[in-house]
């Protein structure tokens, strides 16, 4: 049996992260999750994750400032997970910033349940990784 992919989910909504990281590990995900972008920082600085969930509005730095900070730090050589940011901003210019700072992906939360979300998890997995 192959090994299960990781994931990590930085989500400071509790019910938001405790409902996704459930539905996740149901789909046979092991998920690490954070709080706020200072933790989730470091959890995906020393840590190897097939794909990070990353909110921007978080507590402490945000999710624009962990990518930032993540996408510097790390080695040319270093495999970069699949990193999806989940927001309620929606403007363009946020979308560009994101895709710019390295993102793979954007989800806008109000448009996407828990299940949806997982499901697109399990779509990028199958095909990406």
């Amino acid at each position: 049996m192959a090994d299960k992919k990781r994931i990590l989910l930085i989500e400071d909504d509790v019910f938001l992260r405790e409902l996704c990281s459930v539905k996740l590990e149901k789909s046979q995900y092991v998920v690490d999750v954070a709080a706020d972008g200072t933790s989730g920082l470091s959890l995906l600085q020393s840590n190897f994750y097939d794909l990070v969930l990353l909110d921007i509005m978080l507590p402490e730095i945000n999710g624009f400032q962990v990518l930032e900070r993540y996408m510097s730090d790390r080695k040319e050589t270093d495999i970069k997970p699949y990193i999806m940011m989940m927001t309620n901003l929606s403007e363009k210019e946020q979308i560009n910033k994101v895709k710019d700072l390295g993102a793979d992906d954007y989800l806008v939360k109000a448009h996407y349940s828990p299940t949806e979300i997982v499901k697109r998890v399990n779509e990028i997995l199958e095909y990406n990784i």
